[in-house]
């Protein structure tokens, strides 16, 4: 592994009204170092303007990313271009509309554990899903797939948190820890209790990450002082995004395996892919 490379990793929302994680780390010797975390882009490019990121707000809004104005703040914040960037978004060398293999492939190998892969459409992400390709492969990103034969820079790739988690937190199956599935992880249980219950397991997922990143200053919120889950999923979404980031380590420390095709691949850690067939042989 070359020294000091940096990974953006974004946790994309598929539709520009809702908003985005992010989080830039940095390889610095042997050790990897939290530069930024951001839940939106936004709020990422005024870092990189010396705005502190006020978590306290009523409402994040989602916005189109403007790409160029997120790359040069990426820049800017770790003082050197970014050499890997991480999506949990579908994408894809071809135009795609409904499933890809790569979506068929960790469906099959991960429904058991809870964890197969959401289906993209024409809509969702759609044409910004295409937009983020298309910027990422004109600067001179590669889009990682089966075919590529190493981990290098100026690569990006597709990351499927839910998968990763079950690695990261050694797991046997899906995380229950997504803001909008509360009700169906614990029916019946009071806001306050859901809200306990979710902190838990963020808190579990940070604690995790802080092994491998030095200098993460993320601090959740207490259960007492969150009265809506509203307020949580910036949260989620952060931490999504350093799942995102921590999946990039990983690639570049070949431990992770492609499943899709030449077109399109979800990248996973190698420890939880059980069959062959996942691994094309």
């Amino acid at each position: 592994m070359n020294p000091c490379q940096t990974i953006l990793a974004i946790d994309a929302a598929w539709t520009p009204s809702q908003p985005s994680g992010l989080a830039l780390v940095q390889q610095r010797g042997c050790d990897w170092h939290c530069i930024a975390l951001a839940p939106s882009y936004q709020g990422f490019v005024e870092l990189a303007a010396g705005i502190t990121t006020d978590w306290t707000v009523r409402r994040i809004p989602g916005s189109e990313p403007k790409l160029p104005q997120l790359f040069d703040a990426a820049e800017r914040l770790a003082g050197q271009p970014v050499d890997l960037v991480t999506l949990d978004m579908p994408v894809a060398k071809k135009p795609f509309s409904t499933r890809r293999e790569a979506d068929r492939v960790v469906s099959r190998e991960f429904a058991s554990r809870w964890c197969a892969a959401h289906s993209p459409t024409a809509t969702r992400p759609g044409q910004l899903g295409a937009r983020i390709s298309d910027f990422l492969s004109a600067t001179g990103y590669a889009l990682a797939t089966t075919a590529t034969p190493s981990p290098g820079r100026q690569q990006f790739l597709e990351v499927y948190p839910h998968v990763a988690l079950l690695s990261l937190l050694k797991r046997s199956r899906r995380v229950p820890y997504k803001v909008s599935k509360s009700t169906k992880y614990w029916p019946g249980e009071p806001l306050p209790e859901r809200i306990r219950s979710l902190l838990r397991e963020f808190g579990a997922i940070r604690e995790a990450l802080g092994q491998v990143f030095e200098g993460m200053t993320l601090v959740l919120p207490t259960p007492d002082n969150v009265k809506s889950l509203a307020e949580l999923k910036r949260y989620e979404d952060v931490l999504d995004a350093l799942v995102c980031a921590w999946v990039g380590v990983e690639y570049l420390a070949g431990r992770t395996v492609p499943l899709g095709d030449e077109d399109a691949a979800i990248w996973c850690p190698r420890d939880v892919v059980r069959t062959e067939s996942a691994l094309g042989g």
